[in-house]
């Protein structure tokens, strides 16, 4: 085999299958704040992410690089597509789920539950039932740089809702800071970044793994799966072989179903976020604190959201 770019580092044989000896990192942007919640919408050949303390949503296409989707965001984080392509986005600022219409117009989907105010929604996946989980930490709160501070109402939960309906409940309550999470490839398993309680000096950092119910809307288990390091995870995407590619200190790390790590994508800055897109779903973009960066690889998104 030919010898692998600089910034793929193996440990598993088994990660030699999944990247490209002559595939190289590249940086596409920078000069960000802090950006988040990269979404591949392939109809567009466009990425869509957040730069959350900017509060703006940008874009970038192969053909006119980086544009502004969004002059105000209401400091979107993470973000995501329905079954119909429509743009699901958190809001730390206004503390609630949208949804952007197909005709331009916003709709505000939920901003309570269990009777009180959300915290601040971080990162959000759809389900193939068109099911909405979200995790609701209280990080968007706790400070002026990434929406403005404000009080918690309520413990950080993780939610499913139901859009026809607009019925949400908690799915998981036992989360200090529920982060990124992303389905399996079948949605028999959930994988949810637990990134720990702010503030407190060793805090619970870990990636959970939960098995969906027959019921397709509860979860089970949620025990420990993998702990990033260095760093902690933050979001993450899974290939098709249910391989998970997770955000860390050093870059990307790709996890294989039963948690050995097989390798990582060294990068410059740490990486908080990823999304697969392109024309085969099979590139990586990479929200790596103020750069956007990308690298080609030899495996597919399982969904290209």
């Amino acid at each position: 085999m030919a010898p692998l770019p600089a910034c793929i580092e193996v440990h598993d044989p088994r990660f030699e299958a999944l990247v490209l000896f002559n595939a190289e990192l590249e940086l596409l942007a920078e000069g960000f704040r802090w950006l988040e919640g990269p979404v591949w919408f392939g109809d567009h050949a466009c990425l869509l992410f957040s730069d959350i303390p900017s509060s703006r949503t940008l874009r970038w296409s192969e053909q006119h690089g980086i544009t502004v989707f969004r002059h105000d965001s209401n400091f979107a984080n993470g973000q995501t597509r329905d079954r119909q392509g429509r743009l699901i986005s958190c809001h730390h600022r206004s503390r609630c789920l949208s949804r952007l219409e197909h005709d331009g117009s916003v709709t505000t989907l939920v901003s309570q539950a269990r009777g009180h105010r959300l915290n601040a929604p971080n990162d959000v996946v759809v389900k193939r039932d068109g099911s909405i989980w979200f995790s609701d930490p209280l990080y968007g709160l706790l400070n002026d740089y990434e929406g403005g501070r404000q009080p918690s109402e309520q413990p950080p939960a993780l939610y499913r809702l139901d859009p026809a309906s607009g019925a949400i409940e908690a799915v998981a309550t036992d989360f200090d800071g529920p982060n990124g999470l992303a389905f399996s490839p079948d949605e028999s398993l959930l994988y949810v970044a637990e990134s720990g309680a702010p503030g407190v000096a060793e805090p619970r950092q870990c990636i959970r793994r939960f098995q969906v119910n027959a019921d397709g809307r509860s979860l089970s288990g949620g025990e420990e799966f993998h702990r990033i390091s260095p760093g902690w995870a933050d979001g993450f995407r899974v290939d098709e072989h249910g391989n998970l590619w997770c955000g860390a200190a050093d870059g990307v790390h790709c996890l294989a179903p039963d948690g050995t790590l097989l390798g990582k994508v060294l990068v410059p800055r740490r990486v908080s976020n990823l999304c697969f897109g392109d024309r085969f779903c099979s590139r990586l973009f990479l929200c790596a604190s103020t750069a956007l960066y990308t690298l080609f690889t030899n495996t597919r998104g399982a969904t290209s959201r």
